[in-house]
């Protein structure tokens, strides 16, 4: 073969391998990432339907400054309801926050003990989670310990378990993913059975106690342990792409809340307000985060405070995709919202 054809071979291919990488590229985020920013966070967030969701709710707490609410699209999208900033929305693993509270409560009082191991609480599972003389309490909350995560389970989603017990299950007697305390591993199970022992120190509830511990003295009158305890007509319904139905009377076994009711606990979390002493806020600063994500079938929030602009923003979306770029969209809207604040 000679030099020029050669060379135009080479073009050829690299022509062949651009147009394939192009094939590749997740172009609803490039898209979305590189649009010019709006100069509104109204305006950012009627861009919603563009990003493929049925319905957002956006809150922003600015310090010194009354709350303010964002909306676009539906509620409920059979009835062309628009979306609601007062609507009930299944926080998923935002969840995860009220429970480690909840654990640096306990442990502030002295009824719990973060060095203790899951053995220790629940000798019956000796033999049917591996290492539970091992799992200490803190493991479990930092989500080190190793034990396997019960919605990693095969086809969870297609029939989702309708109480705790039948969720633990589904992980006994399974190898640990990893040794205790060797490395991050999210696990909904971890928190699973925090929720379990909470119930079994207190002989409430765990929501109970997080309402008498948490939301009361916070004033937090919106917020709800199950979609058993609300009137479904005040919940943002969910969706999954591809998927006709509602997905809001599902009992996921996940907190409901409003969007003002999230972000007053999120700022009470940040400043201090929800811990009872120094004390207790450094155990819960020493085994915890203060902001969370929550993705379950239907709905996605976002909840963070930001403390270079000292503000609180909750995001609430209901329409997800896991297989799709679904999540990504999710956090490239509220990080622009976050870059038009601090403009």
């Amino acid at each position: 073969m000679n030099k020029s054809k050669s060379k135009q071979l080479i073009r050829i291919l690299l022509l062949v391998g651009t147009i394939i990488s192009l094939y590749f590229v997740p172009w609803p985020i490039v898209t979305a990432w590189i649009k010019p920013l709006p100069n509104t966070v109204q305006e950012q967030v009627n861009k919603a339907t563009d990003y493929g969701f049925d319905g957002i709710i956006v809150y922003i707490d600015k310090a010194g400054m009354s709350p303010e609410f964002y909306t676009a699209g539906y509620k409920n999208r059979e009835t062309k309801t628009p979306a609601d900033p007062k609507s009930l929305f299944k926080i998923a693993s935002v969840s995860k926050l009220y429970t480690a509270v909840a654990i640096a409560k306990l442990v502030n009082n002295g009824r719990l003990s973060l060095s203790k191991t899951l053995a220790d609480y629940f000798p019956e599972l000796i033999g049917r989670i591996e290492n539970a003389d091992k799992i200490t309490i803190k493991m479990m909350v930092q989500h080190r310990s190793g034990i396997p995560n019960y919605i990693d389970t095969k086809n969870y989603w297609i029939a989702p378990k309708q109480n705790d017990k039948e969720r633990l299950n589904l992980i006994l007697d399974l190898p640990a993913t990893a040794n205790p305390d060797e490395k991050f591993e999210y696990s909904n199970t971890n928190y699973l059975l925090l929720s379990m022992l909470i119930e079994k120190v207190t002989g409430k509830s765990k929501f109970q106690y997080i309402k008498e511990e948490i939301l009361d003295p916070l004033n937090l009158k919106n917020t709800f342990g199950s979609i058993q305890d609300v009137n479904l007509d005040d919940v943002m319904s969910g969706y999954y792409v591809g998927y006709e139905n509602d997905l809001k009377t599902d009992n996921n076994g996940v907190m409901l809340a409003t969007a003002e009711d999230l972000g007053k606990f999120i700022r009470a979390l940040n400043n201090g307000s929800v811990f009872k002493n120094k004390k207790e806020q450094e155990i819960y600063s020493s085994i915890y985060q203060y902001g969370h994500t929550g993705l379950i079938p239907g709905y996605q929030t976002i909840a963070k405070y930001h403390k270079d602009i000292d503000t609180v923003v909750i995001q609430f979306t209901n329409t997800v995709d896991f297989e799709g770029y679904n999540w990504n969209l999710s956090e490239i809207m509220y990080s622009r919202i976050i870059k038009i604040l601090e403009k």
